[in-house]
């Protein structure tokens, strides 16, 4: 089995995002064919939006029928289509249910849909009340079911779509809607796009924090950018996705938001895993790989270690997945019992085999990656983005805080003097050192807290302290808290560069900043997870 070609690296942007693709309900211009055959085309494609619960399925049965019929019209609607057509009984437009099924409280109830809501769902209102409803989109109608009835908000699944909006297009992906993965591709990237920009103007707004007229985008190709993926198995060892709000596996058989080499090779592995290592019984499957898709590293998770057969298991995929380079098997703890707050103690290698780190080549450099390391995801972006923090920027000192492997402080080594980077995961701490040396970057293993304790006192300045020029922050999603930005505004650097993965912590931490005196300057959102709801921005500010 050779893994699939992957499309050619391209940059496209935002206004050229749109990926051809077949608006549902959209056919031939009705004014270019004879009256009956308009008919029928119009009534085919409502009879399979009714009929058809698949979106997908849906559009190709359309481009079928097109495709058959002479001079690209189609054949007049048979009487049975036609009585169908004319039942108004049919749902409009039927859509697949949750990977499992939630507890229905309450009636069918008719909303209007008017506007995304971070998190992948569209607000609607029933009597007031704020409503989250997934795979719908604004100005549609739908008839929905509340599964979920809080004091302030409710939660619901929708059951048919009864006003089709005319962005709604058919998803590229066949599992979309049953996978939790993707929320978005029902609709264009220059909608996603487009959604995205609203939704972090308001969560800024709402926090009270001053937004630019222009929030600048960054976006690239929408698909095959993912160049890691983490796979669970189903009970009978399939790999694919946690379900649309389930903890169950949904198995896969395509990712088209994914690299081509990193699906083959987990269903390569999961062939292989039963046929050589049947006692194994993995639990997931961790897999990263170079943006030229030459290279990759795969982590497997297992809850018992024993009979692994690892040599065999490695050499038989290795063998049809010539590009893997390094695995590791890594045993599950299970959870300390009674800690409070509950707790695991992380997975513990058993077995390892090839390389332990990968080069990724981004930016004009050759970075080493070590396994678990944090790494940015889209292999179309990542130049880009270390080019929207980093460039022309220039002094005597900056620091790189949640530095990572090294992304952004090795950019920076070309304009200052010098940069100490600041890292205390174990798994990139190693490949930070390793992708600083010979530079004028300086690593230190600590936390972002325990660093800034240091430098600064919170009644004063440490004596012979050098305030940076520059301060790039680049936390995890749950932002930089009370403490960090109080610190970072004694220490009161004249540039601070936001990187973020959180409208609602980014919100939260720009508030604090402005406060302690910061101005902004820039706001970029950097589409880096496209078909998602997750979004990305850089945030540039100064000290007036």
């Amino acid at each position: 089995m050779k893994p699939p070609k992957s499309k050619p690296k391209r940059r496209i942007t935002a206004q050229a995002a749109e990926r051809p693709s077949q608006t549902v309900g959209q056919g031939l211009s009705p004014d270019i064919m004879p009256p009956q055959q308009s008919g029928a085309l119009q009534a085919a494609e409502k009879l399979i939006a009714l009929r058809v619960h698949d979106f997908s399925r849906a559009t190709k049965a359309i481009e079928s029928m097109r495709a058959s019929a002479p001079e690209g019209c189609l054949p007049p609607v048979s009487s049975e289509i036609a009585s169908s057509f004319e039942n108004p009984s049919v749902p409009a437009l039927k859509l697949p249910p949750p990977a499992t099924a939630h507890p229905a409280p309450s009636e069918s109830q008719l909303v209007d849909i008017t506007k995304p809501v971070y998190g992948g769902t569209f607000l609607a209102r029933v009597e007031g009340k704020a409503v989250f409803v997934p795979l719908t989109l604004p100005g549609e109608q739908a008839c929905v079911r509340i599964t979920q009835n809080k004091r302030g908000y409710a939660t619901a699944e929708p059951e048919q779509i009864v006003t089709i909006a005319p962005q709604r297009i058919a998803p590229a992906c066949q599992h979309f809607g049953s996978c939790g993965g993707c929320q978005y591709q029902h609709t264009g990237y220059e909608t996603q796009l487009a959604f995205k920009q609203a939704i972090l103007r308001e969560t800024l707004e709402r926090a009270g924090v001053p937004v630019p007229a222009e929030i600048a985008i960054l976006a690239a190709d929408p698909w095959q950018y993912r160049n890691r993926i983490r796979l669970a198995f189903d009970p009978d060892g399939n790999p694919g996705y946690r379900g649309r709000g389930s903890h169950a596996v949904i198995p896969v058989r395509e990712c088209p938001i994914a690299a081509p080499l990193l699906l083959h090779a987990a269903q390569v592995f999961a062939d292989v895993a039963r046929t050589v290592a049947p006692s194994l019984r993995p639990t997931e499957l961790s897999l990263f790989c170079d943006p030229a898709e030459t290279a990759l590293q795969a982590g497997i998770f297992t809850a018992s270690a024993k009979n692994h057969r690892f040599p065999e298991l490695i050499e038989a995929w290795r063998e049809r997945v010539p590009a893997l380079t390094g695995v590791e098997l890594l045993l599950e703890a299970r959870p300390v019992q009674n800690a409070q707050p509950p707790r695991t103690p992380p997975p513990r290698m058993v077995a390892k085999w090839g390389a332990t780190s990968l080069i990724y080549p981004a930016a004009g450099f050759d970075y080493r990656v070590d396994h678990g390391a944090f790494f940015q995801v889209n292999r179309w972006l990542v130049d880009a983005l270390v080019k929207s923090v980093t460039a022309n920027l220039k002094g005597q000192l900056a620091w790189d805080l949640f530095a990572g492997v090294g992304l952004f402080a090795r950019a920076l080594t070309a304009g200052f003097t010098r940069v100490v980077a600041v890292e205390s995961a174990p798994s990139a701490t190693q490949a930070l050192a390793a992708n600083l040396k010979g530079t004028r970057g300086i690593p230190v293993r600590a936390t972002t807290l325990d660093f800034l304790r240091r430098e600064r006192d919170p009644d004063g300045a440490r004596p012979g302290l050098t305030v940076p020029d520059l301060i790039v922050v680049d936390p995890p999603r749950a932002g930089l808290g009370p403490e960090i930005t109080t610190l970072l505004s004694q220490i009161a650097a004249p540039a601070l560069v936001y990187v973020s993965c959180d409208p609602a912590t980014l919100a939260r931490d720009l508030r604090a900043l402005l406060a302690g005196g910061y101005q902004i300057e820039s706001i970029t959102l950097a589409d880096l997870f496209p078909q998602t709801f997750h979004l990305e921005t850089v945030v540039h500010l100064r000290r007036p």
